[in-house]
């Protein structure tokens, strides 16, 4: 099987464009307060070896076997899959991984350019003064207020996603790299601002400590899910996009140096995000919440009790905002990149109609938070709800159980050893224990854990129903 040719949608420039771009995606707003925090309250710096671990065992592997897939088939994740399983003599049912791998990325943008939303809506709140000495009271019913108002929130939505299609219609060279070129450094300098801020708030080493001490009393197996399931999520892995960005990738860059570089400037950024982040917080005795009270509440609020508060206060809500169009960018690609290539239609077109598309499935997420906040599509999850727990915890995490299963076990060998650049022998073997055995058997622990609570409540609706 030769090498694939180039891509038709273009190809990266240089490697570190790829990798600047692919850090871009695995960047995100869950970097921003969702690591820092699991971290914090599941042992501090024995989770963070934990997660390193997962990281190499898990993330790592798996990310190698998508971009190599992707760079074999130089084509949308759906027709990549489709072309490897002919030319492998496999069972077209493959092409599945890429099919549930761009509604994943489509699901998952809807909802996301709506939270987005809410952050280029706090870089204006937040410039403005409005949190200068506010109250917590103040700071909790801003954001309830702005959660209450579907106009709002579907205005910078619209703004979020039209930036996010422009970008994107413009293709790899034009849109993808210029948006990369611009986005990544300046989020890297906006977040080196925000920890010398940090640094000097008065709260850093209480931070620190919050972060990195090692609190291995507080391990339990959970906290080994915990952090499979971050390494995992973390990096884009199951949603095509890496598949996408793969086909990009030129055939001189080496995979796993490039993978591991990757997944080092994604665990950089977490971890400096909490550095920034933390420090604040403690330096004015609030707590670390989680979540939307964190980003939107207490940091706000936290902003608002120190010197120049409202300055690096909007300039957190841009790093979030330039973090945030980073990853929307890459969740647009693998569907886009599909329909151009099945409807031979412009690039420009398909962005537009695919972004009106992902703008109206995204008024259910609006909606969740006021109108329809009452209407459940299965148990107690509404409209949001189910749309991130469908992709998040069943899309993801079976797609990349799929990927290193097919990636190790059904494309030719000779495919793995001249793309990843492996020689028969003992390397060889090593990635087929740990691609082929491990990784998988990491991504069904988290796939099991997350879905045995669900299971649970049908067996205990059942036994309720014959009870009755």
């Amino acid at each position: 099987m030769a090498l694939g040719s180039d891509s038709r949608h273009g190809m990266w420039s240089s490697r570190w464009l790829f990798v600047l771009a692919a850090a871009g995606s695995a960047v995100g707003l869950g970097n921003i307060w969702k690591f820092p925090y699991i971290t914090g309250e599941n042992g501090g710096g024995a989770f963070v070896l934990i997660y390193l671990v997962c990281v190499a065992l898990v993330g790592i592997p798996i990310m190698m076997s998508e971009v190599m897939i992707g760079r074999q088939g130089r084509s949308s994740p759906i027709h990549t899959m489709r072309k490897l399983a002919d030319k492998a003599k496999r069972s077209r049912k493959w092409t599945f991984i890429g099919w549930m791998g761009v509604l994943a990325g489509f699901i998952i943008l809807s909802y996301y350019a709506v939270i987005a939303g809410w952050a280029l809506k706090y870089i204006w709140i937040t410039g403005s003064g409005s949190f200068q000495q506010a109250t917590p009271e103040l700071a909790t019913s801003t954001f309830n207020d702005f959660l209450a108002d579907p106009w709002q929130l579907i205005f910078f939505q619209t703004v979020f996603m039209a930036a996010t299609i422009w970008i994107v219609g413009k293709g790899v060279s034009k849109g993808l790299e210029t948006a990369i070129r611009w986005f990544m450094p300046l989020l890297f300098i906006l977040l080196i601002v925000l920890l010398g801020y940090s640094i000097n708030s008065g709260g850093f080493a209480q931070g620190w400590a919050f972060m990195f001490d090692l609190k291995f009393d507080q391990v339990t197996p959970e906290t080994w899910l915990i952090a499979l399931g971050q390494a995992f999520f973390t990096l884009s892995l199951g949603m095509g996009t890496m598949m996408a960005y793969g086909a990009y990738v030129p055939d001189n860059a080496n995979i796993g140096s490039t993978v591991v570089t990757i997944a080092l400037l994604d665990t950089v950024v977490a971890v400096s995000a909490g550095l920034a982040i933390f420090p604040i917080v403690f330096a004015n005795g609030l707590e670390a919440g989680q979540g939307p009270g964190l980003m939107f509440v207490t940091l706000p609020l936290a902003f608002g009790q120190l010197p120049l508060g409202a300055v690096f206060g909007t300039v957190f809500f841009v790093l979030v905002s330039f973090a945030a169009i980073t990853s929307a960018i890459s969740l647009t690609e693998p569907a886009l990149a599909y329909l151009v290539e099945e409807y031979n239609a412009k690039r420009k077109r398909v962005a537009i109609s695919l972004g009106v598309m992902c703008w109206a499935l995204g008024l259910g997420t609006v909606l969740s938070f006021n109108i329809w906040s009452e209407f459940y599509v299965v148990g107690d999850l509404n409209i949001f709800g189910f749309l991130d727990y469908l992709s998040q915890n069943v899309m993801l995490p079976l797609g990349g159980l799929l990927i290193a299963v097919f990636a190790v076990w059904a494309l030719p060998a000779a495919v793995r050893e001249k793309q990843l650049g492996l020689r028969p022998g003992v390397v060889s073997i090593f990635w087929k224990i740990v691609g082929g055995i491990v990784a998988p058997l990491g991504v069904l622990a988290v796939f099991v854990y997350t879905l045995l609570p669900v299971f649970q409540r049908l067996v205990e609706m059942g036994a309720s129903m014959l009870a009755s």
